[in-house]
């Protein structure tokens, strides 16, 4: 059988891994220079640098996404470290203490800092250690067969119970439940500044799992109950870069073909099935299965065409909520900065109305940094992503696709500059010391991911909206990736891939 795959980003990769080992012969078309997508790398002078996310949850040993690169053959090949974030708000800070009686150090930060919000603080954190075990026992169930999956299943119902009133509860409407502060509110709703989401259209039992407490200490225990285990967050060693060098040696020695700056102009559509693909050059190849990833409307209506879907499932693909941009500058520099950043990862936030910053960025108002942006120094455990004795580091901050004043192309190195300036308040001297520095605004972004519209996540996680569906209504034509239904995020994306690829399986076996 053979499979061709459109786009090289994490789902392509993964897709395709899943494929070369059950024997299918496969082919991925890459319309950027490099294979990737946004967990690809850049190069400068010596310097190495992750495109996307940087940290990553679920990929330890027994965890969701350890799972699948077991499965895969390739958990002893891809190292990953366990690691921590802080925030920064400016009246205060959430860096982990010295020394802590309780795992739950952030809890009794909390209520010395805001002693009027004690009792919610307690409730809040019974809460997220039962939203904690919920998630634990869906997926031990679903890693189970038979008496036992249906006992997990039935105490994770019964778990469930209590909290179903607040079922279609926001994240902002569950915060005022937990809290009277508002900016113990944002303590836990800035982080949807990632998503460009506001809390008032993000669903309320997400809030745990958007702040998952072991994020914020790598030495916390992840089984926080008889039940509960929450997810390891994690750097891989040597970026993403070496984990996408790891899925394309398995692909390629499965047989597997990878082609970059080769652009599918068409997905060939025969008596309602897809039979093959059309590049730009004219080259032209058929196969018994296509998978597309990348973006919705670039992918299901340019390349297929309005005529060949149902009007239904044109409306959905013009009606998936996308998240805005970023704006990234990657620096080169030749001096230690963990003097001022001891972490590798920080938040700083210059306000706590996230709902405002959200909505403003939405209409193309860019806040030039000042309402918040993260310093990400992976040499603190990739050393060799820059020249001995220096480190590479990286500042970001969610910005519009399109700005309401001036282009992106215009202002680039302007607002590159004042991102920086802001970031010299927490490490001096950046722009002295920089030796190399690459810039990329929204609109380099659409170049590497060849979308319209650059969302950096994917699909923008509104409630009551959802991906696109990975089976579509045209025969042997799957989607993945970010804007499908797994929503955005790594680990929902490759192992909603992996489940994608066994249901895939199963119905070409009865076919």
């Amino acid at each position: 059988m053979k499979a061709i795959i459109i786009g090289s980003g994490i789902s392509g990769l993964t897709a395709a891994c899943y494929l070369v080992k059950s024997g299918w012969e496969v082919t991925i078309y890459e319309q950027f220079n490099k294979i990737g997508g946004v967990t690809g790398q850049i190069e400068k002078e010596g310097y190495i640098w992750d495109l996307g996310q940087m940290l990553v949850e679920g990929f330890g040993p027994g965890e969701p996404v350890g799972l699948i690169f077991s499965e895969l053959g390739i958990a002893d090949k891809i190292k990953t470290i366990r690691t921590e974030r802080a925030y920064v708000f400016p009246d205060f800070d959430l860096y982990k203490p010295e020394k802590s009686s309780d795992f739950f150090w952030r809890r009794e930060k909390f209520k010395k800092l805001f002693p009027d919000d004690a009792d919610g603080i307690d409730k809040y954190y019974k809460f997220y250690i039962k939203m904690m075990e919920i998630v634990t026992l869906a997926r031990k169930a679903e890693y189970s067969k038979g008496l036992k999956s249906i006992f997990l299943k039935i105490k994770m119902f019964l778990k469930l119970l209590p909290v179903l009133p607040k079922m279609k509860w926001n994240s902002q409407k569950m915060m005022e439940h937990f809290f009277k502060s508002e900016k113990l509110q944002a303590v836990f709703l800035t982080i949807l500044a990632d998503f460009v989401t506001p809390p008032t259209q993000f669903v309320g039992l997400g809030v745990p799992f958007i702040n998952p407490e072991a994020s914020f200490d790598e030495l916390v225990p992840l089984k926080i109950s008889k039940t509960g285990i929450h997810p390891s967050y994690r750097y891989i060693l040597g970026g993403m870069g070496s984990m996408v060098d790891v899925l394309v040696k398995t692909i390629e020695e499965g047989g597997g073909k990878l082609y970059v700056n080769k652009t599918v102009k068409r997905i060939l559509i025969e008596n309602g099935a897809a039979k093959g693909i059309l590049c730009e050059d004219e080259t032209k190849e058929m196969a018994d299965l296509i998978l597309a990833s990348g973006g919705a409307r670039e992918i299901l209506l340019d390349t297929i065409g309005k005529k060949h879907l149902p009007e239904d499932f044109v409306l959905k693909v013009k009606d998936i909520p996308l998240m805005e941009s970023i704006l990234m500058v990657h620096l080169g520099i030749d001096f230690d900065p963990t003097p001022h950043q001891k972490l590798s990862t920080v938040y700083y936030y210059g306000t706590y109305d996230i709902d405002k910053a959200i909505k403003e960025c939405r209409i193309g108002k860019y806040h030039e940094g000042r309402e918040g942006f993260v310093i990400f120094i992976p040499t603190i455990f990739s050393p060799e992503l820059a020249p001995s004795g220096h480190h590479a580091l990286t500042v970001y901050t969610i910005a519009p696709n399109i700005l309401d004043k001036g282009s992106w192309e215009e202002r680039k190195e302007e607002l590159a500059e004042k991102l920086l300036i802001e970031a010299e308040k927490v490490i001096p001297s950046l722009r002295e010391n920089a030796k190399a520095k690459v810039i990329l605004t929204p609109e380099d972004f659409k170049k590497i991911t060849h979308l319209k519209h650059h969302a950096f996540g994917g699909m923008a996680p509104i409630m009551g909206k959802s991906g696109i569906p990975h089976k579509t209504p045209i025969k042997n034509l799957w989607f993945i990736g970010a804007q499908s239904e797994s929503g955005a995020g790594l680990p929902n994306i490759i192992s909603d891939t992996s489940r994608t690829m066994k249901r895939i399986f199963k119905e070409f076996k009865k076919s």
